[in-house]
């Protein structure tokens, strides 16, 4: 076909908008393209028209906090990219294929129409398309913008409606850019095909390269996919590749033809195989080595009014804006959870594992670990929920505290002026005294007399606060709960942070203090991380920076805190629950080589076991239960990590966990001790001192209970099975 068209004749042009218009457009022949165009803009009534362009989909990246990736979500992967961020060899071909004469031509390229309006009226049909690449990134524009797919199928009709006002808009798109940006836009805008949006995702997707590093083969083949991504999709096979191999060749020949490599060039390059190499862009937390933490992120954002008005605009944001989202996420920490959950835990097991660690002082998500793998396969034993967190974050009800909801009760009495010495006389069984011995928040008595709290084993007698901690003596924090009150121990508890998983209200019964409520690991490592902190509560926190592909500016967020505890009643707390490490319920298993301290949670029957912990440094929460069913499925006489155990409770297996965790991820950082308890404040007793016994002074500080360094009946780790198979959600 000859170059330029020097005797057109007089072409009718049946133009056509939505029907035939009553008029017939007339091309005068003319001998310069020049007065060609003007002629025919006047006769078409051809204007710039200003073209809205929305902003493109583009893939948003989840990072932890040194910058590595954690997940990628997107509806169309796309990276936006600059035009110096393309390999000069990709325009090239692409210019050559699509529209030789782009720099050249002006809105229209006449000769190119021209061409296609002989072809199409010859043939009573529209065979040919004749588009420039401006009009290309125009009907590109318009088909994103689409709505509904009958806004889509308008955008793509057959009509010379729709192609003149394509050229309007193409008018106005000239006006206002660049031929250079509008090359780029057209780049980042184009489909290539194998779900690959612009040609940096097309790159990586195709080539497993960025678009900057691109040679001339493989620029050609992107360059031939974009006339029928679709069929010449790599991904979709034998047949496909088959075609857009001949496609990468035609663009070769055509740029031979046109000077822009030699014959040579074109040569080596075809003789090239494809080399789709199909690489895959994850997409969803399905695909995150991080997965829990990936889903507290994502529901964190879309549920968060704070980064977006509405949860619609959020959604968009997340799935298309292009955000560049940073976390909290320590790799280091996170691969300690990681590896101690998988020495202990089996991801075959009946019974589920799951951790959180949080910084003190700022609530920051260092790590969230689970035993199970995340997926839908059931033959894995994969989970589809988060186990580390709450309904609100993609968990389910989470599994009942145990006796880590103890620590609520023991702060609640320092808070009332009691001292680590100070402590209550009881006996293997508990029983309310009335109903109103115990009340709810809403005034109500919820005591029951006739039921009993009861220790397992261990002797009835003298327990101090510290003691009776350090054995998590049942009978002893239910007389304590008594005395301190209910109503004010789940306010403590509340001020901490405390929270059903499932979102409901907190269950305030009398054994309210014994963990009947079910929560997750990160609520619970929250609480802790507050005691650590000197009473410091910061909520949990996952998301520090968001930046704004549209804008590029980022929007940092500080972390949410207030002082809920008197910072002497958080060291006296930290003093008291360092003890379970050398003289309770975790003495068995040892400590961890720097100041911790923390609390054993063993449940009714063994349903669910929890170890709780903090250094000043870093807090972390363990729950081991069977998801089918905790009460159904205990945890006895089953098989964990390849283990055989009678029974598990927090010092069996999320003890250890925790312990292992701990070690890893505080290694190489420098040992903080706690602040010291205020001893004139707290130290010995006050109005409960143990009553005289005959073998020592009655005036002793210590009299009726054991000297620190003896064993005490209650520190054997059993007292915590108080409850049996009916008790722990019993309601009066």
């Amino acid at each position: 076909m000859p170059n330029r068209l020097s005797n057109v004749g007089r072409l009718t042009v049946a133009a056509m908008s939505a029907g035939l218009l009553t008029a017939a457009i007339t091309l005068p022949a003319v001998g310069g393209t020049g007065t060609l165009v003007v002629s025919a803009t006047e006769q078409l009534n051809l204007k710039p028209v200003a073209l809205a362009e929305p902003p493109l989909a583009q893939t948003s990246t989840v990072y932890d906090a040194r910058g590595n990736v954690i997940a990628r979500f997107y509806d169309q992967n796309r990276e936006i990219v600059r035009l110096d961020q393309i390999s000069e060899v990709m325009r090239t071909a692409v210019v050559a294929i699509e529209d030789d004469r782009f720099y050249q031509h002006g809105a229209i390229d006449l000769e190119g129409t021209l061409r296609a309006l002989v072809k199409n009226l010859s043939s009573d049909r529209l065979s040919q398309g004749g588009s420039s690449i401006t009009q290309q990134y125009v009907k590109q524009v318009l088909l994103n913008a689409a709505g509904t797919e009958q806004d889509k199928n308008k955008a793509l009709e057959a009509s010379y409606a729709r192609k003149l006002k394509e050229l309007r808009y193409a008018m106005g798109v000239e006006q206002k850019y660049g031929k250079d940006e509008i090359l780029r836009r057209y780049l980042n805008i184009a489909y290539f095909g194998a779900g690959a949006n612009g040609v940096q995702a097309a790159a990586r997707r195709f080539f497993g390269v960025p678009a900057s590093r691109l040679d001339l083969a493989q620029a050609a083949t992107l360059a031939g996919a974009v006339q029928d991504p679709n069929t010449t999709d790599p991904s979709r096979g034998r047949k496909a590749r088959a075609l857009l191999l001949a496609r990468r060749n035609v663009v070769l020949d055509r740029m031979a033809e046109l000077g822009r490599i030699t014959p040579e060039q074109a040569a080596a390059a075809k003789a090239r195989k494809l080399g789709f190499k199909d690489v895959r862009l994850p997409n969803g937390c399905g695909d995150s080595d991080h997965p829990y933490f990936c889903e507290y992120v994502r529901h964190e954002l879309l549920a968060n009014p704070a980064f977006g008005g509405t949860r619609r605009a959020r959604e968009r944001a997340f799935a298309q804006g292009g955000l560049k989202i940073y976390t909290t996420l320590d790799p280091k920490a996170q691969a300690a959870a990681d590896r101690a959950i998988r020495k202990h835990v089996a991801a075959t097991d009946d019974a589920l594992a799951a951790e959180a660690l949080v910084e003190p002082g700022t609530g920051a998500i260092r790590a969230m670990a689970a035993s199970r793998g995340y997926g839908s396969s059931a033959r894995k034993k994969q989970i589809s929920f988060n186990a580390v967190a709450d309904a609100r974050h993609g968990g389910l009800i989470g599994f009942q505290a145990g006796s880590t909801f103890k620590t609520f009760t023991l702060v609640e009495a320092l808070k009332q002026g009691m001292k680590v010495d100070d402590g209550i006389t009881v006996g293997n069984g508990y029983n309310a005294p009335s109903t109103s011995a115990f009340k709810n928040c809403a005034g109500a008595g919820v005591g029951d007399p006739s039921w009993t709290v009861t220790n397992d084993e261990g002797s009835p007698g003298f327990k101090t606060l510290r003691t009776g901690t350090w054995g998590s003596v049942n009978t002893f924090f239910m007389a304590l709960e008594q005395r301190v009150g209910l109503c004010r121990t789940v306010e403590t508890a509340k001020s901490l942070g405390i929270a059903r998983a499932d979102g409901r209200k907190l269950q305030e019964y009398e054994t309210f203090t014994l963990g009947i409520n079910e929560t997750d690991p990160v609520t619970v490592a929250t609480a802790y991380a507050a005691i650590a902190a000197r009473g410091r509560y910061c909520a949990p926190m996952a998301i520090t920076k968001i930046t704004d592909a549209a804008t590029g500016r980022p929007t940092s967020y500080r972390p949410s805190c207030r002082q809920a505890l008197d910072p002497g009643v958080a060291d006296a707390t930290a003093h008291i629950l360092s003890g379970v490490f050398t003289k309770g319920t975790m003495s068995r298993v040892g400590g961890i080589g720097r100041p911790a301290a923390g609390k054993t949670g063993t449940t009714d029957g063994y349903a669910t076991a929890w170890f709780a912990g903090f250094t000043p440094d870093l807090a972390g929460a363990v729950s081991i239960g069977d998801p089918r069913g905790s009460q159904r499925y205990k945890l006895v006489n089953t098989t964990i990590g390849g283990r055989h155990f009678a029974i598990v409770a927090g010092a069996s297996l999320p003890g250890p966990i925790w312990n292992d965790t701990m070690r890893a991820a505080l290694k190489g950082v420098p040992a903080t001790r706690f602040t010291p308890i205020d001893t004139g404040r707290f130290g010995g007793c006050g109005d409960a001192c143990a009553p005289a016994r005959p073998d020592r002074d009655a005036d002793h500080p210590d009299a009726g209970e054991p000297r620190l360094g003896e064993t005490d009946p209650g520190e054997t780790g059993l007292g915590e099975r108080a409850l049996d198979d009916q008790g722990a959600g019993r309601t009066p």
